[in-house]
């Protein structure tokens, strides 16, 4: 059994790290209470998936723009500096999200205005955090580490959206955004605990050439281009978030309760596949690896949008008896979808050099934070067309067919051997 649990070296070996994990673990739950209560928030005030899809859009090209362009000042200046500085933007973002609930505003543009704030600070974010993580471990620890951080996304993410659905319904949204704010403030502790991070060899000045050379490098690097795509086809075509309020209001039943469940669901899955993650660190051949989860993946959303379908039309009263059932094809998605995203974190860390780690996962958190936003416009459009749960059916069954198209254009990526990283 010993050996199907995660490998914890890596919190024991590097304190940095430790409080790095622990740091996220807390920013994750907060920033899945905000997720969650502002898909709840536009539902409940115009009553529209497509409207909660939009959020997507809004946030998409901030969250672009920050990321590609802040990975190139990753690579430029020290990454605790820029880790702290975005990290202040988050925090402040929060706190208006909160105010505009407390007030009662009500005011859908001013949400997405908040929301499109809150992903260029998040596009910014994420590159220096994930640059951070090889400069503090050995390069054979990293796929211990990335397995270790699924279990904060999973322990984060599963208890945000069970907290946002019970505190919207009980205490309203306003408190539901302030605890977001509090833990924020905790976990920013960890990022000012940190050595200084400067980058290591020939620095180039941010810009637009800087990014540019980062594409020019993803560009002649088919494996590390490849994790990118696969997770392309999941994110966008697979990943039903957007219509969760719809399905829990109008097939399950329970509504915020029930949509924070389904969510809460994938989470526990991330959760439970970072917890027996022993094989996942030990795995030699990563692609190969990637491509059976994502397929995973697709084929667990399938079921998911089956069983909405069996389900129907019910009174929202309460749960029906089909809730359980859902629940369980999103915790099969979860672990899944853990496996595919320590595997490609493990092969973009260990692939790319220490001088192109910002601008290349600045392009990784532009895919990662932003395949599931365009999923959102997608899954909300298509229920707005053809009904929630053939929508859903419809995106597992494109996201399936296209991992067996890239694998047939790429055969190489499923050879990729994580003891002679190439990218």
């Amino acid at each position: 059994m010993r050996n199907y649990l995660a490998d914890t070296s890596p919190l024991t070996e590097s304190p940095e790290f430790r409080r790095l994990w622990f740091g996220q673990l807390l920013s994750i739950l907060g920033s899945q209470l905000t997720v969650t209560a502002v898909s709840l928030q536009i539902y409940d005030l115009t009553r529209s998936s497509f409207n909660v899809g939009l959020l997507g859009l809004v946030a998409l090209v901030p969250f672009v723009f920050a990321g590609l362009y802040g990975g190139a000042i990753v690579d430029a200046h020290d990454r605790r500096t820029v880790a702290i500085a975005s990290s202040w933007l988050l925090w402040g973002t929060s706190a208006l999200i909160a105010l505009q609930a407390w007030l009662r505003l009500e005011n859908v543009l001013l949400i997405y205005l908040l929301v499109g704030i809150q992903a260029l600070g998040t596009g910014l974010n994420m590159p220096a955090r994930s640059a951070i993580i090889p400069r503090l471990l050995r390069p054979e620890k990293l796929a211990a580490a990335n397995a270790l951080n699924m279990i904060t996304f999973g322990l984060g993410g599963a208890a945000g959206p069970l907290l946002a659905g019970a505190l919207v319904a009980s205490v309203g949204y306003g408190w539901t955004y302030t605890f977001d704010v509090l833990s924020f403030t905790v976990a920013m502790w960890a990022l000012f605990r940190l050595p200084p991070l400067p980058p290591e060899g020939a620095v180039r000045r941010a810009g637009i050439r800087s990014v540019a050379e980062g594409f020019q490098f993803l560009g002649t690097r088919p494996n590390i281009r490849m994790t990118f795509l696969i997770d392309i086809c999941a994110m966008v075509f697979a990943m039903p978030r957007a219509v969760l309020p719809a399905v829990a209001a109008l097939a399950l039943g329970g509504g915020a309760a029930t949509a924070g469940a389904l969510l809460a669901g994938i989470a526990a899955g991330t959760f439970l596949g970072g917890l027996f993650s022993g094989p996942v660190a030990r795995l030699r051949w990563q692609g190969r690896g990637v491509q059976w989860s994502v397929v995973a993946w697709g084929a667990s959303i399938l079921a998911f949008g089956i069983v909405v379908l069996s389900a129907g039309r019910t009174s929202p009263d309460g749960p029906t008896w089909w809730v359980p059932p859902a629940i369980l094809c999103m915790v099969a998605a979860g672990a899944a979808d853990s496996v595919s995203a320590a595997l490609r974190s493990t092969i973009l860390q260990a692939a790319t050099p220490d001088s192109m780690r910002g601008r290349l996962q600045g392009v990784f958190t532009v895919v990662v934070g932003g395949g599931p936003r365009l999923g959102d416009v997608f899954s909300g459009g298509m229920a707005s067309w053809l009904g929630e749960g053939t929508s859903i059916v419809v995106g597992a069954l494109v996201c399936i067919a296209l991992v067996w198209v890239l694998h047939v254009a790429q055969p190489g990526f499923a050879r990729y051997d994580a003891e002679r990283p190439t990218p």
